[in-house]
Protein backbone atom coordinates (compact mmCIF):
# COMPACT_ATOMS: atom_id res chain seq x y z
CA UNK A 1 0.00 0.00 0.00
CA UNK A 2 2.91 2.38 0.77
CA UNK A 3 4.17 1.90 -2.80
CA UNK A 4 0.80 3.06 -4.11
CA UNK A 5 1.03 6.30 -2.10
CA UNK A 6 4.69 6.76 -3.10
CA UNK A 7 3.68 6.66 -6.76
CA UNK A 8 0.60 8.84 -6.25
CA UNK A 9 2.38 11.52 -4.22
CA UNK A 10 5.54 11.56 -6.36
CA UNK A 11 3.53 11.97 -9.60
CA UNK A 12 1.41 14.74 -8.02
CA UNK A 13 4.54 16.38 -6.63
CA UNK A 14 6.37 16.30 -9.96
CA UNK A 15 3.37 17.73 -11.84
CA UNK A 16 2.78 20.49 -9.26
CA UNK A 17 6.47 21.35 -9.00
CA UNK A 18 7.15 21.47 -12.75
CA UNK A 19 7.05 25.30 -12.95
CA UNK A 20 9.33 25.47 -9.89
CA UNK A 21 11.71 22.94 -11.51
CA UNK A 22 11.98 25.19 -14.58
CA UNK A 23 12.74 28.29 -12.47
CA UNK A 24 15.34 26.41 -10.39
CA UNK A 25 16.97 24.96 -13.52
CA UNK A 26 17.28 28.44 -15.05
CA UNK A 27 18.73 29.81 -11.81
CA UNK A 28 21.35 27.05 -11.59
CA UNK A 29 22.32 27.47 -15.26
CA UNK A 30 22.73 31.24 -14.92
CA UNK A 31 24.61 31.04 -11.61
CA UNK A 32 27.40 28.59 -12.43
CA UNK A 33 28.81 26.24 -15.04
CA UNK A 34 27.75 22.62 -15.10
CA UNK A 35 24.59 20.56 -15.33
CA UNK A 36 21.34 21.35 -13.58
CA UNK A 37 21.19 17.97 -11.87
CA UNK A 38 23.68 16.22 -9.66
CA UNK A 39 23.93 12.44 -9.37
CA UNK A 40 25.60 10.71 -6.45
CA UNK A 41 25.97 7.01 -5.78
CA UNK A 42 24.16 6.11 -2.56
CA UNK A 43 23.48 2.80 -0.91
CA UNK A 44 19.89 1.61 -1.05
CA UNK A 45 17.83 -1.38 -0.01
CA UNK A 46 19.71 -4.70 0.23
CA UNK A 47 23.05 -2.84 0.17
CA UNK A 48 22.70 -2.00 -3.54
CA UNK A 49 24.05 1.23 -5.01
CA UNK A 50 21.77 3.59 -6.91
CA UNK A 51 22.07 7.08 -8.37
CA UNK A 52 20.46 9.68 -6.12
CA UNK A 53 19.21 12.73 -8.03
CA UNK A 54 19.41 16.31 -6.73
CA UNK A 55 19.52 19.80 -8.11
CA UNK A 56 23.19 20.80 -8.31
CA UNK A 57 23.99 23.19 -5.48
CA UNK A 58 27.80 23.04 -5.59
CA UNK A 59 30.42 23.86 -8.13
CA UNK A 60 31.09 20.96 -10.52
CA UNK A 61 33.35 18.18 -9.11
CA UNK A 62 33.65 19.88 -5.72
CA UNK A 63 32.23 16.81 -3.96
CA UNK A 64 35.48 14.98 -4.76
CA UNK A 65 37.26 16.91 -2.00
CA UNK A 66 35.05 15.83 0.91
CA UNK A 67 31.73 14.00 1.07
CA UNK A 68 30.18 16.08 3.84
CA UNK A 69 28.83 19.59 3.49
CA UNK A 70 30.27 21.71 6.24
CA UNK A 71 28.03 24.58 7.32
CA UNK A 72 25.73 26.76 5.27
CA UNK A 73 28.61 28.85 3.94
CA UNK A 74 30.70 25.97 2.57
CA UNK A 75 32.82 27.64 -0.12
CA UNK A 76 31.88 24.93 -2.65
CA UNK A 77 28.19 25.90 -2.56
CA UNK A 78 26.98 28.25 -5.30
CA UNK A 79 24.87 31.35 -4.60
CA UNK A 80 21.70 29.69 -5.89
CA UNK A 81 22.75 26.45 -4.19
CA UNK A 82 22.79 28.19 -0.80
CA UNK A 83 19.08 28.96 -1.08
CA UNK A 84 18.22 25.59 -2.60
CA UNK A 85 19.83 23.86 0.38
CA UNK A 86 18.39 26.23 2.94
CA UNK A 87 14.86 25.60 1.63
CA UNK A 88 15.60 21.90 0.92
CA UNK A 89 14.60 22.43 -2.72
CA UNK A 90 17.72 20.62 -3.93
CA UNK A 91 16.05 17.38 -2.74
CA UNK A 92 12.93 17.71 -4.97
CA UNK A 93 14.32 15.69 -7.92
CA UNK A 94 14.40 12.65 -5.64
CA UNK A 95 10.70 12.36 -6.45
CA UNK A 96 12.00 10.69 -9.64
CA UNK A 97 13.91 8.18 -7.46
CA UNK A 98 10.65 7.50 -5.61
CA UNK A 99 8.73 7.08 -8.85
CA UNK A 100 11.25 4.53 -10.18
CA UNK A 101 11.09 2.56 -6.92
CA UNK A 102 14.67 3.17 -5.75
CA UNK A 103 13.39 5.24 -2.84
CA UNK A 104 10.24 5.83 -0.83
CA UNK A 105 8.95 9.15 0.45
CA UNK A 106 9.55 7.86 3.99
CA UNK A 107 12.60 5.87 5.04
CA UNK A 108 16.20 6.24 6.22
CA UNK A 109 18.18 8.77 4.22
CA UNK A 110 20.51 6.88 1.86
CA UNK A 111 24.18 7.12 2.78
CA UNK A 112 27.32 7.04 0.64
CA UNK A 113 29.27 3.77 0.54
CA UNK A 114 32.19 5.18 2.53
CA UNK A 115 30.01 5.54 5.63
CA UNK A 116 27.89 2.42 5.09
CA UNK A 117 31.12 0.41 5.19
CA UNK A 118 31.51 1.59 8.80
CA UNK A 119 28.10 0.26 9.92
CA UNK A 120 27.92 -2.44 12.54
CA UNK A 121 25.84 -5.53 11.74
CA UNK A 122 22.96 -4.05 13.77
CA UNK A 123 23.18 -0.70 11.96
CA UNK A 124 22.99 -2.50 8.61
CA UNK A 125 19.30 -3.12 9.38
CA UNK A 126 18.67 0.29 7.80
CA UNK A 127 19.52 -1.37 4.48
CA UNK A 128 16.58 -3.79 4.84
CA UNK A 129 14.09 -1.09 3.78
CA UNK A 130 13.93 1.38 0.93
CA UNK A 131 15.73 4.62 1.67
CA UNK A 132 13.54 7.70 1.84
CA UNK A 133 13.39 11.43 1.31
CA UNK A 134 12.32 12.06 4.90
CA UNK A 135 12.22 10.24 8.22
CA UNK A 136 12.56 10.90 11.94
CA UNK A 137 16.34 11.37 11.65
CA UNK A 138 15.97 13.91 8.83
CA UNK A 139 13.57 15.92 10.96
CA UNK A 140 15.73 15.74 14.09
CA UNK A 141 18.92 16.64 12.21
CA UNK A 142 17.49 19.19 9.79
CA UNK A 143 20.39 21.51 10.76
CA UNK A 144 23.10 18.84 10.48
CA UNK A 145 25.28 21.01 8.22
CA UNK A 146 25.30 23.77 10.84
CA UNK A 147 26.34 21.31 13.57
CA UNK A 148 29.19 20.04 11.40
CA UNK A 149 30.17 23.60 10.45
CA UNK A 150 30.82 24.42 14.11
CA UNK A 151 33.06 21.40 14.64
CA UNK A 152 36.85 21.37 14.39
CA UNK A 153 36.65 17.75 13.16
CA UNK A 154 33.35 17.47 11.25
CA UNK A 155 33.87 14.01 9.76
CA UNK A 156 34.84 12.57 13.15
CA UNK A 157 31.74 14.14 14.73
CA UNK A 158 29.58 12.76 11.93
CA UNK A 159 30.94 9.20 12.19
CA UNK A 160 31.09 8.96 15.98
CA UNK A 161 28.07 10.99 17.02
CA UNK A 162 25.59 12.04 14.33
CA UNK A 163 25.54 8.90 12.19
CA UNK A 164 24.82 6.47 15.09
CA UNK A 165 22.13 8.82 16.48
CA UNK A 166 20.48 9.05 13.07
CA UNK A 167 20.50 5.28 12.67
CA UNK A 168 18.83 4.92 16.08
CA UNK A 169 16.10 7.29 14.88
CA UNK A 170 15.81 5.34 11.59
CA UNK A 171 14.82 2.29 13.64
CA UNK A 172 11.58 4.02 14.71
CA UNK A 173 10.25 3.57 11.18
CA UNK A 174 12.03 0.29 10.45
CA UNK A 175 10.47 -1.29 13.54
CA UNK A 176 7.02 0.01 12.55
CA UNK A 177 6.84 0.38 8.73
CA UNK A 178 3.08 0.80 8.87
CA UNK A 179 0.94 3.09 6.75
CA UNK A 180 0.03 5.04 9.90
CA UNK A 181 3.72 5.66 10.68
CA UNK A 182 4.34 6.59 7.01
CA UNK A 183 1.64 9.29 7.17
CA UNK A 184 2.85 10.43 10.61
CA UNK A 185 6.34 11.14 9.21
CA UNK A 186 4.87 12.91 6.15
CA UNK A 187 2.67 15.06 8.42
CA UNK A 188 5.62 15.96 10.67
CA UNK A 189 7.67 16.84 7.58
CA UNK A 190 4.95 19.12 6.19
CA UNK A 191 4.61 20.76 9.60
CA UNK A 192 8.38 21.36 9.71
CA UNK A 193 8.39 22.83 6.19
CA UNK A 194 5.47 25.15 6.92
Amino acid sequence: MIRFFDILFSVCGLVLCLPLFIVIAMGISLDSRGGVFYYQLRVGRNNKDFRLLKFRSMRTNSDKKIGLTIGSRDSRITRVGFYLRRLKLDELPQLFNVLTGEMSLVGPRPEIRKYVDLYTSEQKRVLSVKPGITDYASLEYINENEILGKSAHPEKVYIESIMPAKIDLNMRFINDPSLANYFRVLALTLKKII
